[in-house]
């Protein structure tokens, strides 16, 4: 362990929150919240470093059993600038998801630095589009227990994420009259989302939000250049539980025709178990702070989806803030929340 520089520090846990707002940091360019980070981290008594991948590894007590916590320095695009009203601290990644990164911290610096618990916090890169930094952890060794901070809500624990695929498609033609019969590179293109959406929209009736298979359009592009007519796109689809990843990419490559198409990021989804007591842990700190324990699966993925399947070992996402905040012009922390959230971890981490 490294000497703590000014142990009141730790207990600023708005004041550290804040500061990580104010480093920008959208996805791919995590370099400057990293470097600041890690200083900031060994101010506060941990072993910190960055790995090859950018990841922050920062380290805290030295017993046999470890628990890592797992969260992500990226932010989707566009800077919200940082104020407080009220309660409400507001600024890109306040919920998601430097807010519960924060939380961890603040949690595990509260913790006796003895032999009894090692803690791992790593603040990984990319989260928000390739998940460079856990596809870079996937071969270190499991850890016996795995915390995902995602925001859940203070109260609430997440078990389930579904699944995700990302497609590429794009068509190159010979340019053809506007009023000819032949059909335009973006036409076709249409008519491919089309057939994908009628295809997802078929195989989720009547199935709740959880258990549907999702497309949505992320990127569309048509132009020519006086020859050739080119239409390109990004569909993202979300996979449940029910759904056939190998079976779904051979039917999405049927309906290309003469296109061009690449799928990529193809992580299954993931359910953990409920009663372990990592859970067990989380469910009680909860109702130590008066709260009802609820358990949440969400549409989207999260790096639980690439590192709980291959360590085997128990998982779940936790961490304060409100995720419908996610990615919208209003994202902000409550700041009750926050701390509710801290004391929760706080309770989680000192064990049974």
């Amino acid at each position: 362990m490294i000497a703590v520089e000014d142990p009141s520090v730790v207990e600023d846990h708005v004041g550290l929150l804040t500061e990580m707002l104010e480093i920008p940091s959208v996805s791919t360019a995590e370099a400057r919240l990293g470097q600041w980070l890690v200083r900031r981290l060994r101010g506060l008594g941990f072993n910190a470093r960055r790995d090859r991948a950018g990841n922050v590894i920062a380290y805290w007590g030295s017993g046999p059993r470890e628990t890592v916590l797992l969260g992500h320095m990226d932010t989707v695009p566009g800077w919200i600038p940082v104020r407080r009203d009220g309660d409400r601290l507001f600024g890109r990644g306040a919920v998601d998801a430097k807010g519960p990164l924060a939380a961890a911290i603040t949690a595990i610096s509260r913790q006796p630095a003895d032999a009894r618990q090692r803690f791992t916090l790593i603040a990984a890169v990319e989260e928000e589009g390739s998940s460079r930094g856990a596809r870079h952890l996937v071969g270190r060794q499991a850890p016996d227990g795995l915390i995902v901070l995602e925001p859940s809500s203070w109260d609430a624990i997440t078990v389930g994420y579904k699944g995700s695929l990302r497609l590429r498609y794009r068509i190159s033609r010979p340019v053809g009259h506007g009023a000819g019969p032949d059909a335009s590179a973006a036409d076709r293109a249409v008519g491919f989302i089309r057939q994908v959406q009628d295809h997802v929209g078929a195989w989720s009736n009547g199935k709740g939000a959880f258990d549907r298979l999702d497309a949505r359009v992320l990127r569309f592009h048509a132009d020519h250049d006086g020859l050739r007519d080119v239409a390109s796109l990004t569909l993202g689809l979300r996979i449940p539980p029910a759904c056939d990843i190998e079976r779904l990419k051979s039917e999405l490559l049927g309906f290309g025709q003469d296109a061009e198409i690449r799928l990529e990021n193809a992580d299954a989804p993931i359910r953990s178990e409920k009663n372990t007591p990592l859970t067990r842990r989380f469910l009680q700190a909860i109702r130590d702070q008066g709260g009802t324990p609820r358990f949440k699966v969400k549409t989207g993925t999260s790096d639980m989806n690439i590192l709980a399947p291959v360590w085997g070992c128990p998982a779940l996402a936790y961490g304060p803030g409100d995720s419908r905040l996610d990615h919208t012009p209003d994202e902000a922390m409550d700041l009750n929340e926050y701390e509710r959230g801290i004391e929760v971890l706080t309770r989680v981490l000192q064990g049974p």
